[in-house]
């Protein structure tokens, strides 16, 4: 039985001399297994369409509950990220979280747009990597159901924060005057307002604001360790990307 994909190919491992195993994510059909013989010899035809962080329309054969990969057409090959290691390294960062947030046999829509959305910025430089990086950790936990609570102080309740001050452990914001001491993460008002843009803005504009250089490294602490607390691991990707 023949079935076709539109796939993004997040991981792929080397199997027997010239086969490749792959994990997809696909929008129909969520987070897929799939087997590539032949992908890794000269003359294969589907050589370019199952590489790491391309994204492809696949021809597969299903039998018996396992598919194969009988032909490929690449759609984007994302050929800015192949040209700056830093930058693969951090789509190879994006791949890693989509695979751990995925399901198998259920629809992925939004976290196939979020993929392909901050892949293409990062290979096109649309924004700089660290502030693609803060807006997908944090949209993909608001995808997930941990949009952390932004709108309004955790404490008394305003929404007009002054210093803010994030907590990991709560995913809460509270304000200048309702810090404990000690702990949590300082943001500015800036960065705080670029967070509710990234939660809250349609999947096209999520990346339509612009910070000054302090305010997105406080923006990115936010949002690396939300993500890191609700997924409660590591990822080898990240920690790769960040000793480059």
């Amino acid at each position: 039985m023949f079935r076709t994909e539109n796939a993004l190919i997040l991981r792929e491992v080397r199997f027997r001399e010239s086969d490749r195993i792959l994990t997809a994510l696909t929008a129909d059909a969520g987070k897929m297994t799939l087997a590539a013989h032949g992908a890794l010899s000269k003359k294969s035809k589907i050589a370019a369409a199952t590489q790491l962080l391309t994204y492809s329309e696949l021809t597969l054969f299903e039998k018996n509950g396992r598919f194969a990969v009988r032909e490929g057409i690449t759609k984007e090959a994302f050929s800015g990220l192949r040209k700056d290691l830093k930058r693969f390294a951090l789509g190879c960062y994006f791949a890693e979280c989509l695979e751990q947030y995925a399901a198998e046999e259920q629809p992925e829509p939004e976290l196939m747009q979020l993929g392909l959305n901050c892949l293409y910025a990062l290979s096109e430089e649309l924004r700089d990597s660290e502030t693609v990086k803060s807006a997908f950790e944090l949209r993909l936990m608001s995808i997930e159901g941990y949009a952390p609570s932004a709108e309004f102080c955790a404490a008394c309740g305003r929404a007009d924060i002054r210093e803010p001050m994030f907590s990991p452990a709560e995913g809460q914001i509270v304000c200048r005057a309702c810090r404990k001491t000690g702990g949590g993460l300082p943001l500015t008002e800036s960065a705080l307002e670029a967070l509710r843009h990234v939660i809250h803005a349609p999947p096209k504009r999520m990346l339509a604001f612009r910070l000054p250089k302090e305010d997105g490294e406080k923006l990115a602490a936010v949002a690396e360790a939300w993500l890191l607390r609700c997924s409660e691991r590591n990822f080898p990707t990240l920690t790769y990307y960040k000793n480059l």
